[in-house]
């Protein structure tokens, strides 16, 4: 599947998903709390009640996320955030609450139907320091050094060039600008084919990288103070019934399969520029 081919799917499904919302369903169980059923051990129970109760129904019933990256990055009142493939802005309205009035919350997506129900969202919420950009994450539209932190929940492994996404988040990235993010990887190798098959089950498209992977990646692009942080480790009994109507036999595989795929909290810091000492470096 070419990278466009991938875009294009992640750009259906999500539209579709912003349709469901906007007529009076939900995305799915993202944010769903434990008196609702919700069968999905991915996206359910991962915003507490007091972070619901800040932002419209529509947000938390719009999320399609792995992760809770607002809970776990260290906002700051006053900092630049910028969510990568926000969606419905759930984690873009509460960063924007985190950092206040003197920061800056941006939300990119490139869905047209998700970023409409995102804006009306932001009218509902009142939430005056947000800005909703269309655009691919690939291709930030942003000047460099500007943001101070970046998030994302479970959007960078449906991208087809991560290298890309991660190399643009690295310029838009103040000095001492951090990665913080919730993404779904694997760990250790297991079988292509079961691999692909699982990972369509965890994030709909079969993506992820393997955490050293990930490391990896960050590295190459600049980062330092890189850490891959399990939030949730998924097991074969989670996805027994869509294995089982793919036609997998989950009792064979088990053992290849089981606790190798998760959710995690993947942080980096772009390093702090140096300052100048020598006799010809500022001239």
């Amino acid at each position: 599947m070419s990278a466009q081919d991938v875009r294009d799917l992640v750009k259906e499904k999500y539209g579709q998903a912003a349709l469901r919302v906007t007529s009076g369903g939900s995305c799915c169980c993202g944010a769903a709390p434990a008196d609702q059923h919700c069968a999905d051990p991915i996206t359910s129970n991962l915003y507490d009640a007091a972070q619901m109760g800040q932002i419209p129904d529509t947000a938390v019933l719009a999320s399609l996320g792995c992760g809770n990256p607002t809970a776990l990055a260290e906002l700051r009142a006053g900092e630049v955030v910028l969510d990568l493939g926000s969606g419905g802005g759930i984690d873009v309205l509460l960063s924007a609450r985190r950092v206040g009035p003197t920061g800056k919350a941006y939300g990119l997506d490139m869905t047209d139907e998700m970023l409409a129900l995102a804006r009306e969202n932001r009218r509902k919420s009142g939430i005056e320091n947000v800005e909703f950009l269309k655009g691919e994450i690939e291709s930030i539209p942003l000047p460099d050094n500007t943001v101070d932190v970046i998030i994302s929940n479970c959007v960078i492994n449906l991208s087809a060039n991560k290298d890309r996404v991660i190399g643009e988040a690295f310029r838009v990235l103040k000095p001492g600008g951090r990665f913080a993010v919730s993404d779904v990887v694997t760990r250790g190798e297991m079988p292509a084919e079961i691999r692909k098959n699982v990972l369509l089950w965890a994030g709909c498209i079969s993506g992820a990288l393997e955490e050293n992977d990930y490391k990896a990646k960050l590295a190459a692009a600049g980062f330092e103070r890189i850490d891959v942080e399990p939030t949730r480790i998924y097991h074969v009994e989670d996805a027994r019934n869509f294995l089982a109507q793919e036609g997998i036999d989950v009792d064979a595989i088990a053992a290849e399969v089981d606790g190798k795929f998760m959710s995690a909290f993947i942080r980096a810091s772009k390093p702090v520029a140096k300052s100048c000492c020598g006799p010809n470096c500022c001239s």
